[in-house]
């Protein structure tokens, strides 16, 4: 049930933020790299997107990424969030809020999982904080080793991602948009 829940809010933010913008399903797939036909299924609760594929909408609308699930506390819940990404687990800490212009997500990434992420919005700084285990993080067109307790800032309006080292890695991932 939670996942038809978790559809049908992914739906709504879409359709109600590209509505309010004015634009059609084509302009939109120009807009964020997701084609239309992707779009118009995500909009119809027929699929749910990837993370890469919500980041790449979220981007595109310029808006923020726990923006289109975050609303209800139960849609925060890791494991009903992204059944089509079942290495990498987001818990939502702080949904985005205008007051601060930053959301805060709880990462793992299991069995050395690798996510990569298409660049965000101009501007957008990643603060990431390694909880657990081993981590690098791309950037600047090169790997950045972490530990546990390592942090690290980096503008994420560029090609980055994140990738496990030990079998299992956790972080926080703190997300500012500018203002």
């Amino acid at each position: 049930m939670k996942d038809a829940i978790f559809r049908a809010e992914i739906a709504q933010h879409l359709k109600s933020k590209r509505q309010k913008k004015g634009l059609s399903l084509d302009k939109t797939a120009k807009l964020t790299g997701v084609s239309k036909a992707m779009l118009g299924q995500i909009e119809r609760e027929e699929s749910s997107p990837t993370i890469a594929t919500l980041w790449k909408i979220a981007s595109g609308l310029e808006t923020s990424f726990s923006a289109f699930f975050a609303d209800k506390p139960d849609l925060r819940e890791s494991e009903r969030v992204f059944p089509e990404d079942p290495r990498i687990k987001i818990n939502t800490l702080f949904a985005f809020q205008p007051d601060t212009s930053i959301e805060v997500f709880e990462i793992t990434l299991s069995e050395r999982h690798q996510q990569l992420s298409s660049a965000h919005s101009v501007g957008v700084i990643e603060h990431i904080h390694v909880i657990e285990g081993e981590l690098q993080v791309f950037f600047d067109q090169q790997w950045h080793p972490l530990t546990q307790g390592d942090s690290i800032r980096f503008y994420s309006d560029q090609p980055h991602g994140y990738e496990a080292l030990s079998e299992t890695a956790v972080f926080h991932n703190i997300i500012s948009y500018p203002k």
